[in-house]
């Protein structure tokens, strides 16, 4: 054969008669697999079937048909080399000089609901990963293409210059063998999970898909990049996020959005959630969406200044007038009225992100990652859903039912707050938050001091045990009427008694919720 060779062999068949057309006018001879083959020849184009290299016939449905030593020594042969030009010479092997391939559709096939493992098995691929990686091993010598967004590129090189350049190639072989990469990590995470359960792996391979580079990371200083776990996970979160308007996502913005999603998505009732530096600082169900912004506002007027706020309802007009108010960073809902979207367009930098699903119940199979120096923490995401189960009263004063309510809001709220964390709940809004501190009572203290005359007649939730009596005092000289917390501290009897001489309701709910 006195032309050169392209291989090509796609599952994704986006622009590939089109890329084949013109590869074909620049002399090369086009060999393809069975179902590509027919694609092409339906498009007007002439084609060899790879048995003409192989002399062997596809058998096995299909399952061996790229897997010869007339194929992958054509791709392997190193062209410096006279010892392997000679090898090919002698036993009529032709070199291949271009591998055009994508692969089965593993992910897509692992979405379906009840998905059969046979079909399952069936859409992993053996025969295109294998060519994907002997051409990008010898990617000096052949071009390799998994990318259908790389064959305009490619033609507008090859015309220019006269062929593809060295750092071209390069950047096509990585390409090559992260599409590999992703494919493997894929299936075996899926397969763990179906086989085996949720297992921590003894070697963790994650695959990531990047969205956008951020302007910079935490500080300016620093680069940054937002990646999206693949596949997707089925919990609404941030990587879902459809920008309706307003600047590019930061960094900071980014963590600052997971955090409201994170916690708005534990009520149900109209709800918002005000977040500052990763931290709530106001949270509020109503009867209306408009009445629970006003109240989780009410909490701290100063902080959410800059903030973030998330919503499980549409932003409506009178909602969006009121946040027209204030300097926003980022407001998401699942969705925005059109006179919200009119309102808030005349702040141009105000991001509006769209997010379904925001007040459906989060899933309890994901898994939340943490990265440390050098490694990766890995843990089940915090999705127990609160209940009342197990809780103890253990003073003389009984809460209300009232009160069990207000506790189990208070709950839902402070394990969003970062550890040493306190909230202080009415009804089933926050009065004032305190987090982010190395000692409890320090925490209690700025919530009391910031909370002023709201924390009268409040109840406090704590994400932790108490491990002195300290904390108590404070907020019972500042006011609260009740304490829900987890218990279990070997001063347990002191704290207990500090609410029983204060004349507190307190209850140990037996389940701790650090945030670190």
């Amino acid at each position: 054969m006195s032309k050169r060779i392209a291989i090509i062999s796609v599952f994704d068949k986006d622009g590939i008669d089109i890329f084949a057309k013109a590869l074909q006018e620049r002399d090369f001879m086009i060999v393809s697999t069975d179902g590509t083959a027919r694609f092409l020849r339906d498009k007007g184009l002439k084609v060899e079937d790879v048995t003409s290299i192989t002399d062997f016939p596809e058998i096995l449905d299909g399952r061996v048909k790229t897997l010869h030593p007339n194929i992958h020594a054509g791709i392997l042969a190193r062209r410096y080399k006279k010892e392997d030009m000679k090898t090919l010479e002698s036993l009529r092997i032709s070199p291949i000089d271009v591998v055009v391939c994508n692969l089965y559709p593993f992910e897509e096939t692992i979405k379906r609901e009840n998905v059969l493992i046979n079909e399952v098995l069936e859409n992993i691929d053996i025969g295109g990963p294998t060519l994907i990686r002997a051409a990008a091993k010898n990617f000096r010598d052949v071009i390799v293409v998994v990318n259908p967004s790389r064959y305009q590129e490619i033609i507008d090189e090859m015309d220019k210059n006269g062929g593809i350049g060295i750092k071209t190639k390069e950047n096509l072989a990585v390409e090559a063998f992260e599409h590999v990469a992703r494919y493997d990590a894929v299936i075996s995470n899926y397969l763990r999970r179906r086989f085996i359960g949720r297992a921590f792996p003894s070697n963790l391979v994650l695959p990531f898909e990047i969205i956008q580079e951020t302007r910079y990371g935490e500080n300016p200083h620093q680069r940054g990049a937002f990646y999206k776990v693949v596949p997707e996970i089925k919990d609404s979160n941030i990587t879902d996020a459809k920008k309706l308007q307003g600047k590019e996502l930061s960094y900071n913005n980014i963590l600052d959005a997971d955090c409201a999603i994170d916690c708005i998505k534990e009520f149900e009732e109209p709800s918002a959630v005000i977040v500052k530096h990763a931290t709530p600082c106001g949270i509020a169900s109503a009867n209306s969406i408009l009445q629970s912004w006003k109240d989780a506002y009410e909490t701290d007027t100063y902080s959410p200044f800059g903030g973030v706020v998330s919503f499980n309802r549409e932003i409506n007009r009178e909602l969006a007038e009121e946040l027209s108010k204030l300097f926003l960073e980022v407001i998401i809902a699942p969705s925005f009225s059109k006179y919200a979207i009119e309102i808030l367009s005349k702040k141009k930098k105000l991001r509006l992100l769209q997010i379904p699903n925001l007040d459906s119940p989060k899933i309890s199979d994901n898994m939340t990652y943490r990265s440390v120096g050098g490694g990766i923490l890995l843990q089940d995401s915090d999705n127990k859903k609160i209940s009342t189960e197990g809780w103890r009263i253990v003073t003389k004063v009984k809460p209300s039912d009232n009160d069990i309510k207000s506790m189990i809001f208070a709950v839902k709220c402070v394990k969003h707050i970062k550890s040493n964390a306190v909230v202080f709940v009415k009804g089933t809004k926050t009065v004032a938050i305190g987090g982010g501190q190395t000692a409890r009572v320090d925490a209690s203290w700025i919530a009391t001091h910031k909370g002023g005359e709201k924390i009268k007649n409040s109840i406090m939730a704590s994400d932790a045990f108490f491990p002195f009596r300290d904390a108590v005092d404070v907020a019972a000289k500042a006011g609260v009427k009740a304490i829900v917390q987890p218990g279990g501290s070997i001063r347990d009897e002191e704290v207990i008694e500090a609410a029983n001489d204060y004349g507190i309701a307190m209850v140990f709910t037996g389940q701790r919720y650090f945030r670190h």
